[in-house]
């Protein structure tokens, strides 16, 4: 999804790609031209060591994730506290730290969400509760800096052809179906018409499903 969004950027946009340090996000950055920028998002210093040196911002978009399925009566702890870690605080973090850099060029925050920000289903209470939380965050932060010029979207996409749908599949024991899924390319494109949109407006929700309808 990352690399999908910076694909569509890098047009018209100078792009520091963020991820954890692998060879698929040196192999991105090289493609693209772009900096990388490696750092473990729940690294509450590394994060902040990284941020240093950012004085402005056009564009912040949140595309990091993790999905652990799995009953409320079965899943341990653990579960939750990662998938808030990761889905919420790592995020909140990371833009408290860049604030001042969007700030400074007006500029615009996008969350990845999901479907599941909108609805609950069973077996997916921890990841839900997690989407509804950043839902929280993002309408929050859109008033909150509102007058600062900063402008926020959500985007809502359902199931996307990426490995973390894979891995989805796998817990449900599920056949993987990648027709019956969104391109990361389509939301992409939802990315790229939020962040275009003239100064006189903002998209602050964007919600997208596959064509082939829902997956159950």
């Amino acid at each position: 999804m990352g690399a999908a969004v910076a694909r569509a950027l890098a047009p018209t946009h100078d792009l520091l790609i963020g991820g954890r340090e692998s060879t698929a996000l040196l192999e991105v950055c090289d493609e693209l031209g772009a900096r990388p920028w490696p750092v473990e998002l729940t690294d509450e210093r590394a994060v902040a060591e990284a941020t240093i040196g950012v004085d402005r911002l056009d564009v912040l978009v949140h595309s990091a994730g993790v999905a652990r399925v799995g009953a409320i009566a079965d899943l341990p702890v653990q579960a939750w506290r990662e998938a808030f870690e990761v889905n919420v605080t790592a995020v909140a973090g990371l833009t408290r730290l860049l604030l001042p850099a969007l700030r400074a060029s007006r500029g615009h925050v996008v969350l990845i969400n999901s479907g599941s920000g909108q609805r609950a289903n069973p077996g997916w209470a921890a990841y839900a509760a997690s989407k509804f939380a950043l839902r929280a965050f993002a309408d929050a932060l859109r008033l909150e800096e509102q007058s600062n010029g900063v402008r926020v979207t959500s985007v809502y996409p359902g199931r996307v052809d990426t490995d973390m749908q894979r891995d989805v599949r796998r817990q449900e024991g599920g056949d993987y179906e990648p027709g019956r899924y969104l391109s990361p390319e389509s939301v992409a494109r939802a990315v790229v018409t939020a962040v275009t949109t003239s100064d006189d407006a903002q998209i602050t929700e964007v919600t997208i499903r596959p064509a082939a309808g829902p997956l159950n």
